[in-house]
């Protein structure tokens, strides 16, 4: 079954996540994504408090920008998380916005090679590894998490352009595409993991993960254009969906169909009614995606 979720976005105050986690538990949604963008809102702190006031309902992080982060304390929060609710937190990283890590001064070089190290230090970690590394950027002596989940979690990352999405086949163990991606570029972006988990050898899993721009209501057509012109990106129709329940599942199901696993409903940010439209996706999305 295609697994189905809704953005917190965090244009929306931290004070919020409580009434829309809840919202999300009591409806039935399978899962609550939160971003950690500059400079709203923390993605480990809010993840851990949905996380806590809610008991079933599976909560993201998409994504950790790691240039911020030192690998030794992802690791370690990520650990924390999956310990307190097994099974039910996802962590992925990703480059970040390069102009926001170049205002904190954490801009890398080499955001690709960045990204690698962190990946592969981060999952070793994670499965509970010792480990030494002397990267360009990612730089550990003999260390191990004293708490490490009982068993190695899945790590996403966020990727859009061909070297990272290959890198993602790679060494990640899943992807998080963008909202502006359509389901022709799911379909390529499935084919450019493809390739990286064909050079590494793998023959697990990989879980993509797709954000697709979503509105209803009687203005939901102008909304939708205006969130996407707000981003920057062209307002074309398979960058997002407006309408009722129905137009809704159908654009899930185009990008499931191109290869996605998860699909995150990313409402815009001026949408009046959070809460609502976190049930509106539960109650009348749901039961028409298989």
């Amino acid at each position: 079954m295609t697994a189905l979720g809704v953005v917190f976005r965090p244009q929306l105050p931290p004070e919020r996540l409580r009434a829309l986690a809840r919202a999300a538990e009591d409806s039935g949604l399978e899962e609550l994504w939160l971003w950690e963008d500059c400079f709203l809102e923390g993605g480990i702190s809010a993840a851990a408090a949905a996380l806590a006031w809610t008991e079933r309902l599976k909560v993201g992080v998409g994504l950790l920008p790691v240039p911020l982060r030192n690998v030794a304390v992802t690791a370690m929060e990520a650990a924390t998380l999956h310990r307190l609710f097994p099974g039910r937190a996802t962590v992925g990283v990703g480059h970040g916005v390069q102009d926001w890590m170049g205002q904190v001064g954490a801009r890398a070089e080499s955001p690709v090679t960045l990204l690698r190290e962190h990946l592969d230090a981060l999952r070793a970690l994670l499965r509970g590894e010792r480990v030494t590394v002397s990267g360009r950027y990612v730089k550990l002596d003999e260390v191990a998490l004293d708490w490490p989940p009982a068993g190695a979690p899945e790590v996403l990352t966020g990727a859009t352009g061909p070297r990272t999405l290959r890198l993602s086949g790679e060494a990640a163990d899943g992807t998080i595409l963008t909202a502006s991606t359509a389901p022709e570029g799911v379909r390529r972006a499935r084919q450019l993991i493809d390739e990286g988990r064909e050079a590494a050898g793998r023959t697990d899993r990989h879980r993509v993960v797709v954000y697709l721009h979503t509105t209803t209501g009687p203005d939901a057509a102008a909304r939708l254009r205006a969130e996407i012109e707000a981003n920057g990106e062209d307002p074309v129709p398979e960058h997002g969906v407006a309408g009722d329940a129905g137009a809704v599942a159908k654009a899930v199901q185009r990008l499931v169909d191109a290869g996605a696993d998860t699909v995150v409903l990313q409402p815009s940010a001026d949408e009046p009614d959070p809460e609502g439209f976190v049930r509106f996706v539960a109650e009348e999305v749901r039961p028409l995606v298989p």
